[in-house]
Protein backbone atom coordinates (compact mmCIF):
# COMPACT_ATOMS: atom_id res chain seq x y z
CA UNK A 1 0.00 0.00 0.00
CA UNK A 2 1.34 3.33 -0.84
CA UNK A 3 0.33 5.96 1.68
CA UNK A 4 -0.09 9.69 1.15
CA UNK A 5 0.58 11.45 4.06
CA UNK A 6 -2.17 13.63 5.15
CA UNK A 7 -1.29 16.72 7.25
CA UNK A 8 -4.25 19.40 6.35
CA UNK A 9 -1.77 21.15 3.36
CA UNK A 10 -4.18 20.68 0.63
CA UNK A 11 -6.67 18.48 -1.15
CA UNK A 12 -5.12 14.41 -1.85
CA UNK A 13 -7.36 12.84 -3.27
CA UNK A 14 -6.31 13.48 -6.81
CA UNK A 15 -3.46 11.97 -6.28
CA UNK A 16 -4.95 8.78 -4.74
CA UNK A 17 -7.63 8.49 -7.73
CA UNK A 18 -5.21 8.82 -10.30
CA UNK A 19 -2.81 6.16 -8.61
CA UNK A 20 -6.05 3.84 -7.92
CA UNK A 21 -7.01 4.49 -12.01
CA UNK A 22 -3.08 3.12 -12.29
CA UNK A 23 -4.14 0.23 -10.59
CA UNK A 24 -2.26 0.53 -7.27
CA UNK A 25 -3.28 0.51 -3.67
CA UNK A 26 -3.06 4.02 -2.05
CA UNK A 27 -5.17 5.73 0.86
CA UNK A 28 -4.85 9.47 2.15
CA UNK A 29 -4.00 8.81 6.21
CA UNK A 30 -2.58 10.84 9.20
CA UNK A 31 -2.63 7.47 10.80
CA UNK A 32 0.59 6.56 12.15
CA UNK A 33 0.10 2.85 12.18
CA UNK A 34 -0.99 2.94 8.30
CA UNK A 35 2.01 5.32 7.78
CA UNK A 36 4.63 2.32 9.34
CA UNK A 37 2.72 -0.37 7.62
CA UNK A 38 3.15 1.14 4.35
CA UNK A 39 5.50 0.31 1.25
CA UNK A 40 5.77 3.96 -0.15
CA UNK A 41 5.26 7.26 0.97
CA UNK A 42 4.32 10.60 -0.65
CA UNK A 43 4.15 13.62 1.13
CA UNK A 44 2.23 16.24 -1.12
CA UNK A 45 1.91 19.41 0.10
CA UNK A 46 0.15 23.03 -1.45
CA UNK A 47 0.70 26.32 1.32
CA UNK A 48 3.38 27.89 3.07
CA UNK A 49 6.25 26.01 4.24
CA UNK A 50 6.03 27.10 7.85
CA UNK A 51 2.89 26.03 8.18
CA UNK A 52 4.18 22.72 6.46
CA UNK A 53 6.66 22.23 9.13
CA UNK A 54 4.43 23.20 11.70
CA UNK A 55 1.64 20.66 10.83
CA UNK A 56 4.05 18.05 10.77
CA UNK A 57 5.07 18.43 14.19
CA UNK A 58 1.79 18.80 15.58
CA UNK A 59 0.26 15.53 14.20
CA UNK A 60 2.99 13.64 15.79
CA UNK A 61 3.88 12.91 12.28
CA UNK A 62 7.40 13.60 11.78
CA UNK A 63 8.93 10.88 14.04
CA UNK A 64 7.24 8.83 12.25
CA UNK A 65 8.62 9.85 8.87
CA UNK A 66 11.55 10.35 10.05
CA UNK A 67 11.53 6.79 11.40
CA UNK A 68 10.24 4.85 8.45
CA UNK A 69 12.56 7.32 5.78
CA UNK A 70 15.49 7.93 7.29
CA UNK A 71 16.11 4.77 9.77
CA UNK A 72 13.94 1.87 7.64
CA UNK A 73 14.64 3.10 4.24
CA UNK A 74 10.98 3.42 2.92
CA UNK A 75 10.96 5.15 -0.55
CA UNK A 76 9.70 8.51 -0.11
CA UNK A 77 8.50 11.11 -2.97
CA UNK A 78 7.68 14.66 -1.81
CA UNK A 79 5.49 16.86 -3.99
CA UNK A 80 5.30 20.56 -4.56
CA UNK A 81 5.23 21.68 -0.76
CA UNK A 82 6.82 18.31 0.07
CA UNK A 83 9.24 18.70 -1.64
CA UNK A 84 10.86 21.52 -0.61
CA UNK A 85 9.95 20.24 3.35
CA UNK A 86 12.92 17.99 2.62
CA UNK A 87 15.27 20.49 2.24
CA UNK A 88 16.87 22.35 4.72
CA UNK A 89 15.40 25.67 4.77
CA UNK A 90 13.42 27.88 3.17
CA UNK A 91 13.98 31.75 1.99
CA UNK A 92 9.39 31.68 2.76
CA UNK A 93 9.90 30.72 6.59
CA UNK A 94 11.51 30.51 9.30
CA UNK A 95 11.70 26.78 10.42
CA UNK A 96 14.22 24.42 9.56
CA UNK A 97 13.33 21.56 6.61
CA UNK A 98 13.58 17.94 7.38
CA UNK A 99 16.77 18.16 6.13
CA UNK A 100 16.78 15.61 4.11
CA UNK A 101 18.30 16.69 0.90
CA UNK A 102 20.84 19.66 0.97
CA UNK A 103 19.44 22.52 -0.06
CA UNK A 104 17.11 25.21 0.18
CA UNK A 105 14.04 26.86 -1.44
CA UNK A 106 14.48 30.27 -2.96
CA UNK A 107 11.95 32.64 -4.05
CA UNK A 108 11.39 33.73 -7.81
CA UNK A 109 12.34 37.11 -8.83
CA UNK A 110 9.58 38.72 -11.05
CA UNK A 111 11.82 41.55 -11.89
CA UNK A 112 14.18 39.58 -13.25
CA UNK A 113 13.55 38.35 -17.10
CA UNK A 114 9.72 40.02 -16.65
CA UNK A 115 8.96 36.76 -14.51
CA UNK A 116 5.46 36.39 -13.35
CA UNK A 117 5.38 35.05 -9.91
CA UNK A 118 4.08 32.24 -9.16
CA UNK A 119 5.47 30.32 -11.78
CA UNK A 120 1.87 28.72 -12.85
CA UNK A 121 1.47 26.04 -16.02
CA UNK A 122 3.26 23.71 -18.13
CA UNK A 123 6.75 23.75 -18.76
CA UNK A 124 9.60 21.86 -19.79
CA UNK A 125 12.42 19.32 -17.63
CA UNK A 126 15.48 18.43 -18.85
CA UNK A 127 16.85 15.10 -17.19
CA UNK A 128 20.13 15.49 -15.55
CA UNK A 129 20.79 12.02 -14.86
CA UNK A 130 18.73 8.67 -15.01
CA UNK A 131 16.54 7.57 -12.37
CA UNK A 132 13.68 4.50 -12.08
CA UNK A 133 11.50 7.80 -11.12
CA UNK A 134 12.10 9.56 -15.13
CA UNK A 135 12.14 5.79 -16.89
CA UNK A 136 10.40 5.80 -20.05
CA UNK A 137 9.96 9.66 -19.83
CA UNK A 138 10.66 11.36 -23.71
CA UNK A 139 12.69 13.70 -23.86
CA UNK A 140 10.06 16.55 -24.19
CA UNK A 141 8.10 15.45 -20.82
CA UNK A 142 6.57 18.56 -19.86
CA UNK A 143 4.31 19.03 -16.02
CA UNK A 144 2.18 21.41 -14.58
CA UNK A 145 3.65 23.52 -12.02
CA UNK A 146 2.22 26.29 -9.41
CA UNK A 147 4.81 27.62 -7.30
CA UNK A 148 6.93 30.67 -6.52
CA UNK A 149 9.69 29.14 -4.35
CA UNK A 150 11.93 26.88 -6.23
CA UNK A 151 14.26 24.23 -4.98
CA UNK A 152 18.25 24.43 -5.23
CA UNK A 153 20.08 21.49 -4.35
CA UNK A 154 23.78 21.75 -2.57
CA UNK A 155 24.66 18.78 -4.17
CA UNK A 156 24.81 18.90 -7.95
CA UNK A 157 24.49 14.81 -7.76
CA UNK A 158 21.20 14.98 -6.08
CA UNK A 159 19.37 16.93 -9.12
CA UNK A 160 17.60 14.62 -11.36
CA UNK A 161 15.43 17.19 -13.64
CA UNK A 162 15.93 20.64 -14.03
CA UNK A 163 13.40 23.45 -15.79
CA UNK A 164 13.94 27.06 -16.93
CA UNK A 165 12.02 29.92 -15.52
CA UNK A 166 13.71 33.02 -16.20
CA UNK A 167 16.75 30.96 -14.25
CA UNK A 168 17.31 27.02 -13.98
CA UNK A 169 15.76 25.65 -10.93
CA UNK A 170 15.88 21.87 -9.53
CA UNK A 171 12.54 20.35 -10.43
CA UNK A 172 13.07 17.20 -9.10
CA UNK A 173 15.88 15.26 -7.03
CA UNK A 174 16.76 12.05 -5.88
CA UNK A 175 18.93 10.84 -3.47
CA UNK A 176 18.93 7.06 -1.88
CA UNK A 177 15.23 6.47 -0.99
CA UNK A 178 14.17 9.77 -1.61
CA UNK A 179 12.66 11.63 -4.38
CA UNK A 180 10.65 14.80 -4.57
CA UNK A 181 9.43 17.01 -7.41
CA UNK A 182 8.31 20.14 -7.34
CA UNK A 183 5.95 20.06 -10.35
CA UNK A 184 2.12 18.25 -9.89
CA UNK A 185 2.29 14.58 -11.36
CA UNK A 186 -1.42 14.35 -10.45
CA UNK A 187 -2.15 17.35 -13.00
CA UNK A 188 0.46 16.41 -15.72
CA UNK A 189 -1.87 13.79 -17.57
CA UNK A 190 0.23 11.26 -19.18
CA UNK A 191 3.52 12.18 -18.25
CA UNK A 192 2.12 12.34 -14.66
CA UNK A 193 0.99 8.88 -14.97
CA UNK A 194 4.01 7.59 -16.17
CA UNK A 195 6.24 9.34 -13.27
CA UNK A 196 3.70 7.82 -10.68
CA UNK A 197 3.53 4.58 -12.13
CA UNK A 198 7.34 4.39 -12.12
CA UNK A 199 7.54 5.50 -8.37
CA UNK A 200 5.45 2.66 -7.59
CA UNK A 201 6.61 0.32 -9.57
CA UNK A 202 10.12 1.00 -9.96
CA UNK A 203 11.76 3.21 -7.07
Amino acid sequence: MIAIVDYNMGNLGSIKNMLRKLGFDAEVTADAARITAASKLILPGVGSFDAGMHNLQASGLRPVLEERVVAVGVPMLGICLGMQLMTDRSAEGKLPGLGWIAGEALRFEPGKAALKVPHMGWNHVTRRRPSPLTDELPDDSRFYFVHSYRVMCRDDGDVLLSTKYGIDFHSAFHKGNVWGVQFHPEKSHRFGMQLLRNFAERC
